[in-house]
């Protein structure tokens, strides 16, 4: 099957798309990738849906400024879609699926909710291609995380690496997400703590600018080891995997970040995100051997350098550096899970979101 895959996550940053060929078990291709930027006012409607999801108490209410987001987020899918087909002179009957996520705005699994908006059934008949959408209802209903739900997709991955010794693959954005991967068992997953969104919101508070392009004023500052160490006392980094985390589950106001330079808070809040990777070790098999990260994190020098540090001595690598693309990681993963999605195959595990049996998932659209 040839499908294409969508991602808008918790960093805001824009949409990613990816199209690769897969029978639901092996990825037979990679084929081309792209990203559609989102325009700051566009990320300010997206940020007050953000807010507004805290409110919701039902996945099928979408109040004021929801539904306006839900129509933005249907409407610049499918222009993404739109512009993918022409630019790689792809025709639209030679796709079998669209994996749509869709933006998450509130992630509760404790009281079985989760609410990703996005019309899939409005968007499956504006493209004229079947979409997968809903991807972590069934396992969330189920009474399971619903997240991390991409575990299935670095398994797949990672099955075409010469390895000695488990395997990590780290994808962070907003929130950061790991999958344990060793050959003979189903994969291990969790969402480790906040990714990019403390150190964006810190960013985008202070100085207007959406995140710390490279880690540059990380790179200057100095850690407040402190207040690191307090933050890792939160029942959150205690618990055993699996587990998941809503964006706005911690923000650095209430975490109590004292006031600092800029260059001391990007610094504070990078190292953050790196004890809180290193910490969650403590709950898996063994220490992996090698470590590959993905999505936003995957640029900031800083932060990898800090990872570096904190997960020696086990090897970290980018995405890039094992052949895999840590732009398009999560884009492929939808496509990968619309296909698996779509022949039945199980998305999520026991050890990848903490549901009693591997659970299949996705609303198949028809246009």
């Amino acid at each position: 099957m040839k499908v294409i895959g969508l991602m808008s996550g918790t960093s805001l940053d824009g949409v990613d798309i990816a199209l690769i060929e897969t029978d639901g078990e092996h990825i037979t291709a990679f084929g081309p990738t792209g990203y559609r930027n989102y325009a700051p006012e566009e990320r300010d409607l997206l940020r007050k849906a953000l807010d507004a999801g805290q409110t919701l108490n039902e996945r099928s209410e979408r109040p004021g400024v929801l539904r306006a987001a839900e129509a933005f987020v249907t409407a610049v899918h499918g222009e993404t879609v739109e512009t993918f087909l022409r630019t790689h002179g792809l025709e639209r009957e030679d796709i079998d699926f669209v994996g749509f996520h869709g933006q998450t705005v509130l992630h509760r699994p404790e009281q079985r909710l989760t609410v990703q908006i996005g019309d899939g059934n409005a968007l499956a008949k504006a493209l004229r291609i079947p979409v997968v959408y809903d991807f972590r209802a069934a396992d969330v209903a189920a009474g399971g995380q619903g997240a991390p739900i991409a575990s299935v997709y670095h398994r797949a991955l990672v099955a075409g690496l010469v390895k000695e010794g488990p395997v990590a693959v780290l994808n962070i954005g907003g929130v950061a997400n790991v999958t344990y991967v060793e050959d003979g068992r189903d994969p291990i997953a969790c969402d480790t703590g906040p990714g990019n969104a403390l150190i964006d919101d810190f960013m985008r508070a202070r100085t207007g600018r959406s995140y710390d392009d490279n880690g540059d004023e990380a790179a200057q500052g100095k850690v407040d080891e402190d207040f690191v160490e307090a933050a890792l006392q939160h029942d959150f980094f205690d618990a055993k995997c699996p587990k998941s985390l809503d964006r706005e589950a911690f923000t650095f106001v209430r975490l109590g970040l004292p006031d600092v330079s800029i260059p001391d808070g990007a610094a504070t809040l990078s190292a953050l995100t790196a004890a809180t990777v290193a910490h969650v070790v403590t709950h898996l098999p063994e220490p992996p051997r090698r470590w590959f990260i993905s999505g936003g994190g995957a640029r900031n020098k800083t932060l990898m350098r800090m990872l570096s540090d904190r997960l020696a001595p086990a090897g970290v690598e980018t995405a890039d550096d094992a052949g895999w693309s840590a732009d398009a990681i999560e884009a492929q993963a939808f496509a990968y899970l619309a296909a698996r999605a779509a022949t039945g195959l199980p998305l999520t595990f026991p050890t990848t979101t903490g549901v009693d049996v591997p659970m299949t998932g996705g609303v198949i659209a028809r246009p």
